[in-house]
């Protein structure tokens, strides 16, 4: 069983509304778990929440409006600028880290330039620790991660000026 079809089923599992699957084969072992986040053991905990969706629900008051409007142009603003970067994507869901191991210094920081093929960070998914490599060679503009924080499959990660 490869990574994308372990990833499939965990967002097969996250959509059916099951709390809990588990997957024998010969060579594998495999239990999902979904739920509250209380649970920290030797299993894989799975959330499906979408970035972005984690913030309260705004009201709809007039007073509101006029910042919601200053956000969505603030966002506009920071895409163009951040139209000319290559953005780095999560290929998988887990903890991201920068870090090897924690006393190791940082993969890359913020003006490192990177080749095809460097080690920019790694990604901790079902306790395995997946080194995420660069596919295009340039300069780290901007890590768009904290460090040890979850991800989302296709989230940004970092942003690279390619030239």
């Amino acid at each position: 069983m490869d990574i994308k079809e372990i990833q499939s089923l965990i967002k097969f599992v996250a959509k059916s509304g099951a709390t809990e699957v588990k997957l024998e084969t010969d060579d594998i072992k495999i239990t999902i778990r979904t739920g509250d986040g209380n649970y920290r053991g030797a299993t894989t905990m799975v959330q499906q929440i979408p970035v972005g969706q984690h913030m309260a629900p705004m009201s709809h008051a007039q007073p509101e409006a006029p910042a919601v409007q200053t956000a969505e142009n603030a966002a506009k603003e920071a895409a163009k600028e951040d139209s000319k970067y290559i953005t780095i994507k999560s290929p998988i869901i887990g903890t991201f880290y920068r870090k090897p191991s924690p006393d190791k210094p940082v993969f890359v920081e913020v003006g490192s330039e990177i080749a095809k093929g460097d080690v920019l960070c790694v990604i901790e998914a079902m306790k395995l620790f997946n080194d995420i490599e660069s596919e295009v060679s340039g300069k780290i503009v901007k890590v768009l991660v904290e460090d040890s924080s979850p991800v989302e499959f296709d989230q940004p990660l970092f942003l690279v000026d390619p030239s």
